[in-house]
């Protein structure tokens, strides 16, 4: 007769019987969160509640790339783990089919000898492989939350928060269940000092950039926008990476006395001066997390990839413009319709800004 193989439990029974962590008597502890700068914005009231348990702990965070840009202005984390983790890269061809995309980065790690892992994840993403790869590299303790089984990778398999959550609240949440409480739920960062110039008077920052372009607004909308937001008494600054110099230069044009900054800031310059500026007007982007760090209102050009209550601003003045659409969340990198999710007249942005951007005396 072939024996029944018993069924994983839950991970609420999993946590049963299993210890939070001591996070006082902790060295090292790694922090996962190896995707885009918003994501790694988001992990700022998570990095600062474990700064608050373990305040002798060297708290370094692992990030992309693309997010590590954010480490600066984050004065909890003390060092940069940077990789092209594979379970985040696109498929596509590969060089060596037999190498281990992840030998150099488990070697780095066991080399940093981390008393424990604390990797966060948005809903529909799995913490499995990064828990896998840091068994790999030693680290004894593992926290992580996931609706699916993954056996033994995860010490502490957290039970999953609800899908519908805030990402700032799904890190809190993870890190309540192994002993952490929350110390507030605002994205502040350290917004540096730069030798960059500040246009004069008042302005409004507008980013038309994002890091696909399913979420991009139309940059001919953004320059109609812009138009009539100068035409409200604003200096318009039209920001973005040398990469987006095309971008930048469609969405400024026509807009009087507008100013382009095209690759000239990295992120602590652009964080400088999006502080300083009355509104920033964004796609569903880092830039939107940026201001809401900096404490900037914002108006955010939300489209259907995501859901908004998972990423909208909540601690600036801010509306978020979208149109419900049925094939929302979909997630994909370009839109296979016609974006109709980002059908915003140009009228409403440039109402929105007048509604949210601070009074200046």
């Amino acid at each position: 007769m072939t024996s029944l193989v018993p069924l994983p439990v839950h991970p609420a029974a999993h946590r049963a019987g299993v210890d939070d962590p001591d996070w006082t008597a902790m060295a090292r502890v790694l922090v996962v969160r190896p995707d885009n700068v918003g994501d790694v914005i988001m992990t700022v009231p998570a990095l600062r509640a474990l700064r608050a348990a373990a305040p002798q702990a060297r708290i370094d965070l692992l990030a992309s790339p693309a997010g590590a840009a954010a480490a600066p202005l984050v004065p909890e984390v003390d060092d940069v783990v940077v990789a092209s983790v594979s379970w985040q890269r696109l498929p596509g061809p590969v060089a060596d089919e037999d190498a281990d995309p992840d030998a150099e980065l488990v070697a780095t790690l066991a080399g940093r000898r981390y008393d424990a892992a604390v990797i966060l994840t948005s809903f529909s993403q799995s913490p499995w492989p990064a828990a896998l790869l840091c068994r790999r590299a030693g680290i004894g303790i593992r926290i992580g939350t996931s609706k699916e089984f993954g056996g033994d990778a995860l010490t502490h398999w957290v039970p999953a928060p609800p899908d519908g959550g805030h990402q700032v609240d799904r890190g809190l949440e993870v890190l309540a269940a192994v002993g952490v409480p929350s110390r507030g739920v605002d994205l502040a960062v350290t917004v540096p000092i730069t030798d960059h110039p500040a246009p004069a008077g008042r302005y409004v920052v507008v980013a038309p950039g994002a890091s696909c372009p399913s979420r991009r607004w139309s940059p001919e909308r953004f320059a109609t926008a812009g138009r009539g937001i100068a035409g409200r008494g604003w200096t318009v600054v039209v920001t973005g990476t040398a990469k987006e110099a095309d971008l930048v230069a469609r969405a400024a044009a026509g807009v009087p006395g507008a100013v382009t900054l095209v690759g000239e800031l990295d992120l602590a310059g652009l964080a400088d001066l999006v502080a300083g500026a009355d509104a920033a007007v964004v796609n569903n982007s880092g830039g939107a997390h940026l201001a809401d760090a900096v404490g900037t209102p914002v108006v955010e050009l939300f489209a259907g990839t995501e859901e908004v209550g998972q990423y909208a601003p909540r601690t600036v003045r801010a509306e978020v413009l979208t149109r419900p659409v049925a094939c929302s969340p979909c997630r994909q990198l370009v839109c296979p319709f016609d974006q109709e999710c980002l059908d915003i007249a140009p009228e409403r942005v440039v109402d929105a800004v007048v509604r949210v951007a601070r009074a200046r005396t």
